[in-house]
């Protein structure tokens, strides 16, 4: 069976389970797929990992556009992704529809899990900072140095989980409360590009048209992404 080799990042990886296995089934071409943070996989990039597609923030896959190891043609954005915060199921939702409501419950939680690595941990340690709460929150934060935040809800070490949407939707046994308000944040916008020395070229690019399609919104919506 043909493959493509993929490299993407978390914020794709609910989607991507199902949309790989629909492509596969229409192309009998095989997703190879591995997902890590952005700053992760272009480190992998950058040190000479072998891949055929990279899904990446659109910061990154500029980055590696302009180094020359991705093409500029075809490259799409596929998917805006807000952050938001998720509790365990079944525990009270805090208030968070308002920068007020957010500090106080951010403030009220015993520990916040937040990633290091990723997008919205880079945005949450940020946010924190300009709402004047950052050594409160850090003073007992549990930070997450790569995978899924919200895994600190179940095992009890975190009340409140930071992330994508679309990453804490990863997680079973938690309930995603919603976005942090919309006008503290900037979506993050995942983008796809050929890499240059791909091996499988044209099932990238098969998998790059696929991809960036209107077939792929209702699956994007469901994983907690916009297209």
């Amino acid at each position: 069976m043909e493959k493509v080799r993929m490299l993407s990042t978390l914020g794709l990886m609910g989607a991507m389970r199902s949309l790989s296995c629909a492509f596969e089934a229409e192309t009998g071409i095989h997703v190879d797929a591995d997902f890590a943070p952005t700053l992760a996989l272009l480190k992998r990039l950058r040190d000479g990992e072998a891949a055929d597609l990279v899904i990446l923030t659109r910061e990154g896959l500029d980055e590696v556009i302009a180094e020359g190891r991705v093409l500029a043609d075809g490259a799409a954005d596929l998917a805006r992704s807000y952050v938001g915060i998720a509790v365990r199921a079944g525990q009270p939702q805090p208030d968070i529809g308002s920068e007020a409501a957010l500090r106080k419950s951010l403030l009220a939680a015993r520990s916040v899990a937040y990633s290091r690595l990723g997008a919205s941990g880079v945005y949450f340690a940020q946010l924190i900072v300009r709402m004047g709460i950052a050594a409160e929150i850090n003073a007992r934060a549990s930070i997450v140095e790569q995978g899924f935040t919200a895994q600190r809800l179940v095992s009890g070490e975190a009340d409140l989980a930071v992330q994508q949407i679309s990453e804490l939707k990863q997680v079973e046994g938690i309930e995603v409360v919603g976005p942090i308000p919309h006008e503290l944040q900037t979506p993050a916008v995942f983008s796809a590009g050929r890499v240059g020395n791909a091996k499988h070229a044209e099932a990238a690019d098969r998998l790059l048209r696929y991809l960036a399609s209107p077939d792929v919104v209702p699956v994007l919506r469901q994983s907690g992404l916009e297209p």
